[in-house]
C-alpha cells in the first residue's frame, strides 16, 4: 500500500488498515487486484463456461445472465471488489474501506499490488 507521506504511514490507523487488508488477502484469496487486472483470456473463458451452463435459456436473456455471473466473478476474485471479511455485516468492499481511510487520514492511499503465499505452494 502506498500513501503520500511517511507521517501518515506511521499512524496507527494506517498500520491497522494495512494489517486488516493483509489479513483479508490471506482469508479471501483474491486472484487479481481489480477487474482491470483480469486477463481478457480469463474473461472470455468464464463467459464460455457461463453460456454453457445456461444453454437452453431464451437468447434475449443469455447476455444479461452472463454479465450478472461475470459481475459475481469479479466480486469473488478481485481484491478491491471483495466484501471485507472482518466485517461482513456492513457489506463494505475493500475499495470502500480504503476510501474511508483516505477521508479519515486526509491523504491519498492506494493498494498497488499484493502477493499471497500459501504453505506448501511451489513458486
Amino acid at each position: 500500500m502506498n500513501c503520500e507521506t511517511d507521517f501518515v504511514a506511521r499512524t496507527d490507523d494506517f498500520r491497522t488498515l494495512v494489517k486488516d487488508i493483509a489479513m483479508h488477502i490471506a482469508a479471501a484469496n483474491p486472484r487479481y487486484l481489480s477487474r482491470d487486472d483480469v486477463p481478457e483470456e480469463v474473461i472470455e473463458k468464464e463467459k464460455e463456461i457461463y453460456k454453457e451452463q445456461i444453454k437452453g435459456k431464451p437468447e434475449h436473456i443469455v447476455d444479461r445472465i452472463v454479465e450478472g455471473k461475470l459481475e459475481k466473478f469479479y466480486n469473488e476474485n478481485c481484491l478491491l471488489e471483495q466484501i471485507f471479511v472482518k466485517d461482513p455485516e456492513q457489506k463494505k468492499t475493500i475499495k470502500e474501506i480504503v476510501t474511508e481511510a483516505i477521508a479519515k487520514l486526509g491523504e491519498n492511499i492506494v493498494v498497488k499490488r499484493f502477493v499471497r503465499f500459501q504453505l506448501g505452494e511451489e513458486i
